[in-house]
């Protein structure tokens, strides 16, 4: 009689599996070894190695990730008020990375900052068309070209992203921290902004963190691609063992 087994999961699935489990396990444990994140996703190392060659590869894919899901964080946001859009899109990006903060930082200034910086294009075109929109009423800044002003209201944004870490700042103060920043780099003055940011429940409130794959623990500390061979190098030769064992 035939066993019946359950069906095989496809690359395309299993690459995800991956994802997920190397978002949850690098944030809790640094330098686990690609090995470590096939067996958390339930999958053999032979697997992992076939979609992530180097540990280098699979950061990539990561922050590749992490930045299309900041940018899918925005489609929610349908705000006619540029300003008040604005903010929204301040705190949505906050939600977004709240968790993984200190990974974020690392990611967008280090040796990945090139794959965030094309990947959060769309985001910035956003920010751009508000900015666009509020400087055509008189109501913020058209001193500075928008797509320039979207980048500083951006970095505006990454430099909460730090502080909230160095400074130990609460979910809610960074939240308003960024909001309140992007609203003052686009011109808006602060008293202005701190009204607009307290009088509005969806920008003081911070959301229940319901994604369990982005837990707020110990956040990934990235490293260099030579640091990346190092600590891969007990995986990669058992790897090729694996492969000529199967020729």
């Amino acid at each position: 009689m035939r066993e019946n087994r359950a069906p095989r999961r496809d690359a395309t699935a299993n690459r995800e599996a991956l994802l997920d489990a190397a978002r949850v396990l690098l944030n809790r444990e640094p330098n686990a070894s690609l090995e470590a994140i096939a067996a958390e996703a339930g999958l053999t190392r032979r697997t992992i190695y076939g979609h992530f060659p180097n540990r280098d590869a699979l950061l990539d894919a990561l922050a590749q990730r992490g930045s299309e899901r900041v940018v899918a964080a925005m489609d929610g946001i349908d705000e006619t008020d540029p300003i008040r859009r604005l903010a929204l899109i301040a705190v949505r990006a906050w939600d977004e990375i709240a968790g993984v903060r200190a990974m974020a930082i690392t990611t967008v200034r280090g040796p990945r900052a090139e794959i965030v910086d094309a990947a959060l294009t769309p985001l910035r075109v956003r920010i751009a068309a508000a900015l666009e929109e509020g400087a055509a009423a008189g109501r913020l800044r058209d001193d500075i070209p928008a797509a320039l002003l979207a980048r500083l209201v951006e970095d505006a944004a990454l430099s909460v992203f730090a502080a909230s870490v160095r400074e130990g700042l609460s979910d809610a103060e960074s939240r308003r921290l960024a909001a309140s920043l992007a609203l003052t780099a686009a011109g808006l003055g602060w008293r202005d902004a701190a009204a607009l940011i307290d009088g509005d429940p969806e920008l003081v409130a911070a959301p229940e963190r319901v994604d369990p794959l982005w837990p707020a623990t110990q956040a990934i500390d990235l490293v260099s691609a030579d640091e990346a061979a190092e600590l891969g190098a007990a995986e990669l030769d058992a790897a090729e063992l694996d492969a000529e064992a199967s020729r």
